[in-house]
C-alpha cells in the first residue's frame, strides 16, 4: 500500500501547479459555453468526455459563430491532433503494458502529461504508471471542477471574457513550450508559429489557427532536414 500512496502522491503534487495554472482557463471555457446558447449539462459533458481545453474553446467560438459544420471539425481535428503526435512520441514506452494501463494513460495523455513524459523510463514500471494516473487523472477533475465553476459563473455573472482570463491559455502554452525548446529546429518551429497566428488572425482569416500550425511544422521540418544534410556532409 505504501508504494502505491507514494506515486499518487507524486503524481498529484507535480501536476497541482498546472492544475490551478488552468483554473482562468476552465472557467472561461464554462463560462463561454454557458454565454453562447449551450446547455450546463452540454457544457459539463463536453470537458467530461472531450477533455481539450484549446479544442473545446475553439469549437465553442466557432459553433457561437454559426460557421460550417466542415470547417469545425476540420479546425477541431487539427487542433487535437497533436494528441496523435503525443501516442506516437509514448508509444514504445507503454507498448509492453497491459491495456488496462495503455487506455487510461491514453485518455488522460495532455499537453500537461506530456510534458512530464520524457523521462527515459516514464510509464514503463508499474510505480510510473500509477504515478502518470495519478497526475494525468488529478488534472481531469480539476478540469472539470473549474469548467463547473465556469457554468455557475456564466449562469449569475456578466461576460467573463472581458476579464481578459483568456490569458491564462496563451500563459500555459508558453509555460509548456519553453522548456521544451532545444534545438534551432524547435525554435524556428516556435518563431514560425507565432508570426504566422498573428498575421493571419489579424486579417481575419478563418483557418489561422490551421495554416499556422501546418506552416511552422512545415518550417521546422525544413531546418530539420537541413542540420541534418549540413552534419552528414561535415
Amino acid at each position: 500500500m505504501h508504494s502505491i500512496k507514494k506515486p499518487l502522491l507524486k503524481g498529484f503534487l507535480d501536476m497541482l501547479p498546472l492544475c490551478l495554472a488552468v483554473i482562468p482557463w476552465g472557467i472561461l471555457c464554462g463560462s463561454l459555453a454557458i454565454q453562447n446558447g449551450f446547455t450546463p449539462f452540454e457544457t459539463q459533458a463536453m470537458s467530461l468526455l472531450v477533455f481539450a481545453g484549446s479544442a473545446q474553446l475553439v469549437a465553442i467560438e466557432l459553433i457561437a459563430g454559426n460557421t460550417p459544420l466542415l470547417t469545425i471539425l476540420f479546425t477541431t481535428f487539427i487542433i487535437s491532433s497533436r494528441h496523435f503526435l503525443y501516442g506516437l512520441a509514448v508509444r514504445h514506452k507503454v507498448i509492453e503494458q497491459p491495456m488496462r494501463w495503455r487506455l487510461p494513460v491514453s485518455f488522460v495523455l495532455t499537453d500537461e502529461l506530456f510534458a512530464f513524459s520524457h523521462h527515459p523510463r516514464a510509464y514503463q514500471t508499474q510505480t510510473r504508471l500509477i504515478y502518470a494516473l495519478s497526475a494525468g487523472f488529478s488534472f481531469y477533475i480539476a478540469w472539470n471542477i473549474w469548467t463547473l465553476i465556469g457554468i455557475v459563473a456564466g449562469t449569475m455573472l456578466p461576460d467573463l471574457t472581458n476579464l481578459g482570463l483568456d490569458f491564462a491559455i496563451a500563459a500555459t502554452f508558453i509555460a509548456l513550450v519553453i522548456p521544451g525548446i532545444k534545438n534551432l529546429a524547435t525554435l524556428v518551429t516556435v518563431i514560425v508559429a507565432g508570426f504566422c497566428a498573428t498575421l493571419l488572425k489579424s486579417t481575419g482569416f478563418e483557418l489561422w489557427l490551421v495554416c499556422s500550425a501546418l506552416l511552422a511544422m512545415s518550417a521546422g521540418y525544413a531546418v530539420t532536414r537541413i542540420v541534418k544534410n549540413k552534419d552528414a556532409k561535415s
